[in-house]
């Protein structure tokens, strides 16, 4: 007998997210102004606030901050949506 399939947020992402280096310092102390675009790179390495693996990759605008994440604002099909994250999963996009 076989056990049913998992349903978890992070299912499917065993070989999407591997990576063997750790998160830089600079990683964590990066600085975005409201209004920059930042692209969503999952860091791996950093798993709290890790945000969905539907959104890898995806382009966006941040529109504020809370905390010591930033509030990501993107295009997701006909929708916009909003993505909370730490700095280590964003690089900037000209």
């Amino acid at each position: 007998m076989t056990h049913g399939k998992s349903h978890g947020k992070h299912r499917s992402t065993r070989k999407k997210l591997r990576k063997s280096t750790r998160v830089t310092v600079n990683q964590y102390f990066k600085n975005f102004e409201t209004g920059q675009r930042v692209a969503i790179v999952i860091e791996s390495a950093s798993a709290e606030s890790m945000p969905c693996r539907r959104f890898k990759g995806l382009t966006g605008e941040i529109t504020g901050k809370r905390g010591r994440a930033y509030i990501i604002k993107l295009r997701d099909g006909n929708k916009f949506k909003t993505v909370i994250t730490p700095s280590e999963h964003l690089k900037a996009v000209q």
